[in-house]
């Protein structure tokens, strides 16, 4: 599956991460041309009662329009809303999701990048 690579690293540090708090995870999402849209559809509704299992909810979807810096372009812009890391690890590892996700997420995307997120305050960024 081309451009789709997980990074096994930051998964362990995901799963050790000792944050209970609530984080957003950031989805860039490249369609396949043949029928990877319909596909990724197809996951969204099939997926959504994992993702409201956990507790999480979609907190945006964006179709990306004038890309002003950068040079991929994207699909899909998607921001997901988790009460915790143990919490989206469930729903990962979950036997049933992961049917879901390998019948339809993989035949849906030709490149991916999802990123946890932790919220900041502006003033400690500047700090």
């Amino acid at each position: 599956m081309s451009g789709i690579k997980n990074n096994e690293d930051q998964f362990k540090a995901l799963a050790h991460n000792p944050s209970e708090e609530p984080f957003v995870m950031l989805n860039l999402l490249k369609f396949k041309k043949d029928g990877g849209r319909e596909a990724y559809f197809q996951y969204i509704k099939e997926s959504g009662r994992f993702v409201e299992g956990v507790g999480a909810k979609v907190l945006y979807f964006g179709i990306p329009k004038e890309l002003l810096q950068g040079a991929e372009d994207w699909d899909l812009l998607m921001l997901v809303q988790y009460p915790s890391r143990k919490a989206f690890l469930k729903m990962a590892n979950n036997p049933d999701y992961i049917k879901v996700h390998d019948e339809y997420r993989k035949d849906a995307l030709e490149r991916a990048v999802l990123y946890a997120t932790d919220p900041a305050k502006f003033k400690a960024i500047l700090s």
